[in-house]
Protein backbone atom coordinates (compact mmCIF):
# COMPACT_ATOMS: atom_id res chain seq x y z
CA UNK A 1 0.00 0.00 0.00
CA UNK A 2 1.35 3.22 -0.93
CA UNK A 3 2.00 6.42 1.92
CA UNK A 4 -0.62 8.22 0.01
CA UNK A 5 -3.13 5.33 0.39
CA UNK A 6 -2.60 4.62 4.05
CA UNK A 7 -5.26 6.31 6.60
CA UNK A 8 -2.31 7.35 9.33
CA UNK A 9 -0.07 10.04 9.26
CA UNK A 10 3.62 9.87 9.80
CA UNK A 11 4.00 12.41 12.51
CA UNK A 12 1.77 13.77 15.43
CA UNK A 13 2.16 16.33 17.94
CA UNK A 14 4.51 14.41 20.26
CA UNK A 15 6.81 13.54 17.11
CA UNK A 16 7.10 11.00 14.46
CA UNK A 17 4.60 7.35 14.76
CA UNK A 18 5.65 4.51 14.92
CA UNK A 19 3.75 1.11 15.13
CA UNK A 20 3.82 -1.55 17.54
CA UNK A 21 2.67 -4.87 17.32
CA UNK A 22 2.10 -6.84 20.39
CA UNK A 23 2.25 -10.46 20.51
CA UNK A 24 2.04 -13.13 23.42
CA UNK A 25 4.66 -15.57 22.02
CA UNK A 26 5.44 -18.94 22.19
CA UNK A 27 8.48 -21.96 22.96
CA UNK A 28 6.57 -23.03 19.04
CA UNK A 29 8.17 -21.88 16.42
CA UNK A 30 6.19 -22.33 13.35
CA UNK A 31 3.77 -19.97 15.82
CA UNK A 32 6.74 -17.40 16.76
CA UNK A 33 7.69 -17.31 12.89
CA UNK A 34 4.10 -16.68 11.72
CA UNK A 35 3.20 -13.82 13.97
CA UNK A 36 6.43 -12.90 13.07
CA UNK A 37 5.60 -12.81 9.38
CA UNK A 38 2.37 -11.46 9.88
CA UNK A 39 4.43 -8.33 11.61
CA UNK A 40 6.20 -7.90 8.59
CA UNK A 41 3.43 -8.30 6.00
CA UNK A 42 1.72 -5.04 8.18
CA UNK A 43 5.19 -3.15 7.67
CA UNK A 44 4.98 -3.36 3.79
CA UNK A 45 1.24 -2.18 4.33
CA UNK A 46 2.48 0.16 6.72
CA UNK A 47 5.42 1.68 4.78
CA UNK A 48 7.09 4.20 5.57
CA UNK A 49 5.99 4.48 8.98
CA UNK A 50 8.42 2.15 11.35
CA UNK A 51 6.94 -1.20 12.81
CA UNK A 52 8.25 -3.32 15.31
CA UNK A 53 7.08 -6.21 17.22
CA UNK A 54 7.50 -7.97 20.31
CA UNK A 55 5.90 -10.70 23.20
CA UNK A 56 5.02 -10.87 26.05
CA UNK A 57 6.71 -14.15 26.72
CA UNK A 58 8.55 -17.26 25.47
CA UNK A 59 10.10 -15.56 22.78
CA UNK A 60 12.15 -12.77 21.66
CA UNK A 61 11.77 -9.30 20.95
CA UNK A 62 10.08 -8.72 24.00
CA UNK A 63 7.52 -5.82 24.28
CA UNK A 64 10.61 -3.72 25.22
CA UNK A 65 12.90 -4.27 22.73
CA UNK A 66 10.53 -3.56 20.05
CA UNK A 67 9.25 -0.15 22.12
CA UNK A 68 13.22 0.60 22.10
CA UNK A 69 13.28 -0.13 18.11
CA UNK A 70 11.33 2.29 17.69
CA UNK A 71 12.83 5.03 19.77
CA UNK A 72 16.08 4.50 18.15
CA UNK A 73 14.90 5.17 15.25
CA UNK A 74 13.49 8.58 16.25
CA UNK A 75 9.57 8.11 17.38
CA UNK A 76 8.10 9.68 19.54
CA UNK A 77 4.72 8.97 19.74
CA UNK A 78 4.07 4.87 19.59
CA UNK A 79 0.69 3.39 18.58
CA UNK A 80 0.41 -0.32 19.86
CA UNK A 81 -1.89 -3.28 18.74
CA UNK A 82 -2.50 -6.17 20.73
CA UNK A 83 -2.09 -8.93 18.14
CA UNK A 84 -5.45 -10.96 20.02
CA UNK A 85 -8.47 -11.61 18.53
CA UNK A 86 -10.64 -11.23 21.63
CA UNK A 87 -9.69 -9.10 24.41
CA UNK A 88 -9.01 -11.10 27.47
CA UNK A 89 -6.61 -11.28 30.11
CA UNK A 90 -3.80 -10.72 27.85
CA UNK A 91 -5.19 -7.15 25.99
CA UNK A 92 -6.95 -5.64 29.06
CA UNK A 93 -3.89 -6.54 31.52
CA UNK A 94 -0.66 -7.78 30.63
CA UNK A 95 0.41 -5.94 27.67
CA UNK A 96 -1.25 -2.23 28.55
CA UNK A 97 0.76 -2.86 32.15
CA UNK A 98 3.88 -3.33 30.10
CA UNK A 99 3.44 -0.31 27.99
CA UNK A 100 2.21 1.83 31.04
CA UNK A 101 5.50 1.72 32.55
CA UNK A 102 7.59 1.54 29.62
CA UNK A 103 5.56 5.11 28.65
CA UNK A 104 6.37 6.42 32.55
CA UNK A 105 10.33 5.37 32.07
CA UNK A 106 10.83 6.83 28.58
CA UNK A 107 8.72 9.97 28.67
CA UNK A 108 7.31 8.92 25.15
CA UNK A 109 4.07 8.56 24.33
CA UNK A 110 2.46 5.23 24.07
CA UNK A 111 -1.30 4.78 23.12
CA UNK A 112 -3.12 1.88 23.07
CA UNK A 113 -5.51 0.22 20.38
CA UNK A 114 -8.02 -2.72 20.49
CA UNK A 115 -8.24 -6.10 19.74
CA UNK A 116 -9.05 -7.68 16.59
CA UNK A 117 -12.62 -8.49 17.88
CA UNK A 118 -15.63 -9.51 15.84
CA UNK A 119 -15.10 -7.19 12.65
CA UNK A 120 -16.16 -7.66 9.29
CA UNK A 121 -13.07 -8.23 7.94
CA UNK A 122 -12.27 -11.04 10.41
CA UNK A 123 -15.48 -12.84 9.78
CA UNK A 124 -14.54 -12.29 5.79
CA UNK A 125 -11.27 -14.42 6.63
CA UNK A 126 -13.12 -16.71 8.07
CA UNK A 127 -15.54 -17.29 6.07
CA UNK A 128 -12.55 -17.43 3.07
CA UNK A 129 -11.05 -20.68 5.30
CA UNK A 130 -14.52 -21.91 5.33
CA UNK A 131 -15.11 -21.80 1.47
CA UNK A 132 -11.82 -22.73 0.38
CA UNK A 133 -12.31 -25.82 3.17
CA UNK A 134 -15.46 -26.94 0.92
CA UNK A 135 -14.54 -26.68 -1.98
CA UNK A 136 -11.26 -28.76 -1.96
CA UNK A 137 -14.12 -31.25 0.07
CA UNK A 138 -16.30 -31.26 -2.85
CA UNK A 139 -13.41 -31.58 -5.41
CA UNK A 140 -12.24 -34.60 -3.66
CA UNK A 141 -15.85 -35.74 -3.44
CA UNK A 142 -16.37 -35.54 -7.17
CA UNK A 143 -12.52 -37.49 -7.92
CA UNK A 144 -13.87 -39.97 -5.99
CA UNK A 145 -17.31 -40.71 -7.67
CA UNK A 146 -19.44 -39.44 -4.34
CA UNK A 147 -21.95 -36.82 -4.54
CA UNK A 148 -21.20 -33.50 -2.86
CA UNK A 149 -22.41 -33.07 0.75
CA UNK A 150 -24.77 -30.40 0.97
CA UNK A 151 -24.33 -27.00 3.69
CA UNK A 152 -27.44 -28.07 5.03
CA UNK A 153 -26.09 -31.67 5.90
CA UNK A 154 -23.25 -29.81 7.38
CA UNK A 155 -22.42 -28.72 10.73
CA UNK A 156 -20.11 -25.85 11.28
CA UNK A 157 -17.98 -25.97 14.55
CA UNK A 158 -15.90 -22.99 15.64
CA UNK A 159 -13.35 -23.26 18.03
CA UNK A 160 -12.50 -20.82 19.96
CA UNK A 161 -9.25 -19.88 22.91
CA UNK A 162 -11.61 -19.92 25.69
CA UNK A 163 -11.56 -17.80 28.59
CA UNK A 164 -12.38 -16.98 32.27
CA UNK A 165 -13.61 -13.85 30.89
CA UNK A 166 -17.30 -14.44 29.29
CA UNK A 167 -17.51 -11.57 27.19
CA UNK A 168 -14.71 -13.03 25.27
CA UNK A 169 -16.09 -16.58 25.38
CA UNK A 170 -19.37 -14.47 23.90
CA UNK A 171 -17.52 -13.21 21.42
CA UNK A 172 -16.34 -16.50 19.86
CA UNK A 173 -20.07 -17.65 19.93
CA UNK A 174 -21.47 -14.42 18.17
CA UNK A 175 -18.18 -15.09 15.45
CA UNK A 176 -20.04 -18.28 14.87
CA UNK A 177 -23.53 -17.51 14.01
CA UNK A 178 -22.36 -14.83 11.74
CA UNK A 179 -20.94 -17.53 9.83
CA UNK A 180 -23.40 -20.05 9.87
CA UNK A 181 -26.04 -17.72 9.16
CA UNK A 182 -23.87 -15.93 6.32
CA UNK A 183 -23.16 -19.57 4.80
CA UNK A 184 -25.68 -21.15 5.40
CA UNK A 185 -24.61 -24.38 7.08
CA UNK A 186 -27.52 -26.60 8.61
CA UNK A 187 -26.10 -25.77 12.26
CA UNK A 188 -23.24 -24.15 14.08
CA UNK A 189 -21.66 -25.09 18.05
CA UNK A 190 -19.33 -23.21 19.78
CA UNK A 191 -16.48 -25.26 21.29
CA UNK A 192 -13.16 -23.60 23.28
CA UNK A 193 -9.82 -25.22 23.78
CA UNK A 194 -9.02 -24.45 27.21
CA UNK A 195 -10.41 -23.13 30.95
CA UNK A 196 -14.23 -22.94 29.77
CA UNK A 197 -16.85 -25.41 28.39
CA UNK A 198 -17.73 -27.13 26.30
CA UNK A 199 -14.29 -28.29 25.32
CA UNK A 200 -13.59 -29.90 21.93
CA UNK A 201 -13.56 -33.83 22.76
CA UNK A 202 -16.77 -33.35 25.03
CA UNK A 203 -18.27 -31.24 22.75
CA UNK A 204 -17.91 -32.87 19.89
CA UNK A 205 -19.42 -36.12 21.36
CA UNK A 206 -22.10 -34.23 21.71
CA UNK A 207 -22.51 -33.03 18.48
CA UNK A 208 -22.61 -35.84 16.52
CA UNK A 209 -25.84 -36.93 18.28
CA UNK A 210 -27.25 -34.27 15.71
CA UNK A 211 -27.04 -36.45 12.82
CA UNK A 212 -25.46 -34.67 10.77
CA UNK A 213 -23.26 -35.94 7.53
CA UNK A 214 -20.71 -34.12 7.87
CA UNK A 215 -18.51 -31.56 10.61
CA UNK A 216 -16.21 -28.66 9.97
CA UNK A 217 -13.96 -28.15 12.68
CA UNK A 218 -12.77 -24.62 12.48
CA UNK A 219 -9.82 -23.60 14.66
CA UNK A 220 -10.88 -19.59 15.22
CA UNK A 221 -7.12 -18.65 15.97
CA UNK A 222 -4.32 -16.57 14.34
CA UNK A 223 -1.17 -19.05 14.81
CA UNK A 224 -0.38 -22.59 15.02
CA UNK A 225 0.82 -23.88 18.37
CA UNK A 226 -0.51 -26.57 20.98
CA UNK A 227 -4.22 -25.43 21.18
CA UNK A 228 -4.44 -26.08 17.26
CA UNK A 229 -2.71 -29.15 17.91
CA UNK A 230 -5.11 -30.50 20.44
CA UNK A 231 -8.43 -29.14 18.47
CA UNK A 232 -6.85 -31.50 15.93
CA UNK A 233 -6.16 -34.74 18.16
CA UNK A 234 -9.43 -34.48 19.86
CA UNK A 235 -11.08 -34.17 16.70
CA UNK A 236 -9.27 -37.29 15.55
CA UNK A 237 -10.54 -38.70 18.74
CA UNK A 238 -14.17 -38.43 18.08
CA UNK A 239 -13.30 -39.34 13.75
CA UNK A 240 -12.01 -42.36 14.94
CA UNK A 241 -15.25 -43.21 16.77
CA UNK A 242 -18.31 -42.45 14.28
CA UNK A 243 -16.72 -43.63 11.02
CA UNK A 244 -20.36 -42.79 9.79
CA UNK A 245 -19.56 -38.86 9.47
CA UNK A 246 -17.08 -36.91 7.97
CA UNK A 247 -14.94 -34.59 9.70
CA UNK A 248 -13.19 -31.56 7.75
CA UNK A 249 -10.71 -29.45 9.36
CA UNK A 250 -10.51 -25.73 8.50
CA UNK A 251 -7.04 -23.94 8.90
CA UNK A 252 -7.23 -21.51 11.13
CA UNK A 253 -6.36 -17.53 10.06
CA UNK A 254 -3.35 -17.08 9.50
CA UNK A 255 -2.07 -13.71 7.89
CA UNK A 256 -4.81 -13.52 5.73
CA UNK A 257 -5.22 -10.46 3.84
CA UNK A 258 -8.42 -9.67 5.85
CA UNK A 259 -5.89 -9.92 9.03
CA UNK A 260 -3.93 -7.60 7.93
CA UNK A 261 -6.59 -5.40 6.55
CA UNK A 262 -7.58 -5.51 10.44
CA UNK A 263 -4.98 -4.39 11.85
CA UNK A 264 -4.55 -1.41 9.41
CA UNK A 265 -7.58 -0.53 10.88
CA UNK A 266 -6.90 -1.04 14.65
CA UNK A 267 -4.04 1.62 14.16
CA UNK A 268 -5.92 4.24 12.27
CA UNK A 269 -8.35 4.14 15.08
CA UNK A 270 -5.92 4.65 17.49
CA UNK A 271 -4.93 7.98 15.55
CA UNK A 272 -8.52 8.81 15.33
CA UNK A 273 -9.01 8.22 19.39
CA UNK A 274 -11.71 5.85 18.56
CA UNK A 275 -10.18 2.45 20.62
CA UNK A 276 -12.75 2.21 22.97
CA UNK A 277 -13.50 -1.73 24.46
CA UNK A 278 -16.84 -2.80 25.10
CA UNK A 279 -16.89 -2.57 28.82
CA UNK A 280 -20.69 -2.83 29.25
CA UNK A 281 -19.88 -6.70 29.89
CA UNK A 282 -16.48 -6.45 30.97
CA UNK A 283 -16.32 -8.56 34.28
CA UNK A 284 -13.83 -6.21 35.88
CA UNK A 285 -16.13 -3.53 35.79
CA UNK A 286 -19.31 -4.84 35.78
CA UNK A 287 -21.45 -7.37 37.56
CA UNK A 288 -21.60 -9.57 35.30
CA UNK A 289 -23.51 -13.05 36.27
CA UNK A 290 -21.45 -15.51 37.87
CA UNK A 291 -18.17 -12.88 37.88
CA UNK A 292 -19.72 -10.50 40.51
CA UNK A 293 -16.18 -11.09 42.63
CA UNK A 294 -13.98 -10.10 40.07
CA UNK A 295 -15.28 -6.44 39.81
CA UNK A 296 -12.61 -4.38 41.10
CA UNK A 297 -9.25 -6.25 40.29
CA UNK A 298 -6.03 -4.22 39.66
CA UNK A 299 -4.59 -4.00 36.53
CA UNK A 300 -1.03 -6.04 36.55
CA UNK A 301 1.30 -7.98 34.50
CA UNK A 302 1.80 -12.06 35.53
CA UNK A 303 4.29 -12.65 32.84
CA UNK A 304 7.74 -10.79 33.79
CA UNK A 305 9.17 -13.69 35.36
CA UNK A 306 9.11 -15.49 31.72
CA UNK A 307 9.54 -12.62 29.81
CA UNK A 308 12.25 -13.05 26.25
CA UNK A 309 12.86 -16.60 27.70
CA UNK A 310 12.97 -18.25 24.31
CA UNK A 311 14.40 -21.78 25.25
CA UNK A 312 12.62 -24.34 22.77
CA UNK A 313 11.16 -27.41 23.65
CA UNK A 314 12.99 -31.01 22.65
CA UNK A 315 10.13 -32.82 22.23
CA UNK A 316 8.67 -31.83 19.26
CA UNK A 317 10.77 -30.16 15.83
CA UNK A 318 8.75 -27.12 14.85
CA UNK A 319 5.40 -27.13 15.62
CA UNK A 320 3.52 -28.14 18.56
CA UNK A 321 2.26 -31.08 18.86
CA UNK A 322 0.88 -31.14 22.21
CA UNK A 323 3.56 -34.30 22.67
CA UNK A 324 3.80 -33.36 26.64
CA UNK A 325 -0.20 -33.21 27.38
CA UNK A 326 -1.45 -35.85 25.55
CA UNK A 327 -5.14 -35.95 27.38
CA UNK A 328 -5.17 -31.93 26.90
CA UNK A 329 -3.98 -31.44 30.50
CA UNK A 330 -0.75 -29.94 31.24
CA UNK A 331 1.97 -31.85 32.92
CA UNK A 332 2.29 -31.44 36.41
CA UNK A 333 6.14 -29.40 36.87
CA UNK A 334 8.93 -31.18 37.90
CA UNK A 335 7.71 -34.30 35.77
CA UNK A 336 10.98 -34.48 33.55
CA UNK A 337 9.41 -32.91 30.51
CA UNK A 338 9.66 -29.78 29.21
CA UNK A 339 7.25 -27.60 30.92
CA UNK A 340 6.41 -25.27 27.55
CA UNK A 341 2.48 -25.58 28.47
CA UNK A 342 2.73 -22.29 30.32
CA UNK A 343 2.82 -20.38 27.00
CA UNK A 344 -0.23 -22.29 25.26
CA UNK A 345 -3.02 -23.52 28.19
CA UNK A 346 -2.76 -20.56 30.85
CA UNK A 347 -5.73 -17.93 31.33
CA UNK A 348 -5.34 -14.51 32.19
CA UNK A 349 -8.38 -13.60 33.81
CA UNK A 350 -8.78 -9.87 33.62
CA UNK A 351 -7.72 -6.96 31.43
CA UNK A 352 -8.01 -3.40 30.26
CA UNK A 353 -6.21 -1.43 28.13
CA UNK A 354 -4.32 1.73 28.29
CA UNK A 355 -5.68 4.89 27.91
CA UNK A 356 -8.67 3.20 29.82
CA UNK A 357 -7.59 4.56 33.00
CA UNK A 358 -9.54 2.71 35.63
CA UNK A 359 -7.96 0.96 38.69
CA UNK A 360 -9.77 -2.12 39.20
CA UNK A 361 -9.07 -1.90 42.90
CA UNK A 362 -8.28 -4.84 44.82
CA UNK A 363 -5.19 -7.14 45.33
CA UNK A 364 -5.22 -9.76 42.91
CA UNK A 365 -2.90 -12.54 44.07
CA UNK A 366 -0.06 -14.33 42.24
CA UNK A 367 1.78 -17.11 43.64
CA UNK A 368 4.47 -18.53 41.73
CA UNK A 369 5.15 -21.91 41.35
CA UNK A 370 8.18 -23.22 39.23
CA UNK A 371 7.52 -21.33 35.90
CA UNK A 372 4.35 -20.56 36.19
CA UNK A 373 2.03 -18.12 37.94
CA UNK A 374 -1.74 -18.70 39.62
CA UNK A 375 -5.21 -17.28 38.24
CA UNK A 376 -8.99 -16.48 40.56
CA UNK A 377 -10.03 -19.74 39.69
CA UNK A 378 -12.79 -20.13 36.60
CA UNK A 379 -15.93 -20.69 38.33
CA UNK A 380 -17.42 -23.53 36.34
CA UNK A 381 -14.03 -25.66 36.36
CA UNK A 382 -16.06 -28.82 37.25
CA UNK A 383 -18.21 -28.42 34.51
CA UNK A 384 -19.21 -31.62 32.88
CA UNK A 385 -17.78 -30.85 29.87
CA UNK A 386 -14.95 -28.73 30.59
CA UNK A 387 -11.74 -30.27 31.91
CA UNK A 388 -13.06 -32.71 34.34
CA UNK A 389 -14.36 -34.42 31.01
CA UNK A 390 -11.09 -35.19 29.74
CA UNK A 391 -10.09 -38.45 31.11
CA UNK A 392 -9.26 -41.80 29.57
CA UNK A 393 -12.37 -43.05 28.00
CA UNK A 394 -15.13 -40.68 26.61
CA UNK A 395 -17.88 -42.69 24.89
Amino acid sequence: MSSQAFPVPLSGAHGPLGVLVCGHGSRNRLAVEEFASLAEALRRRLDPLPVEHGYLEFARPILRDGLEALRRQGVGHILAVPAMLFAAGHAKNDIPSVLNTYARESGLKVEYGRELGVDLKMIQAAGARIRDTLAQADRDDRAAGRSPVSLHDTLLVVVGRGSSDPDANSNVAKVTRMLVEGLGFGWGETLYSGVTFPLVEPGLRHVVRLGYRRILVFPYFLFSGVLVSRIRQHTERVAADHAEVRFLPVPYLGDHAGVIDTFVERVAEVVRGDTQMNCSLCKYRAQVLGFEADVGAPQQSHHHHVEGLAESCTLCERECTGACQPDGVPLPLGTGTPSHHHDHDHDHGHDHHQGHDHDHGHAHGSEHQGDHHHHPPYPHADHPLGPRSLGPSQS
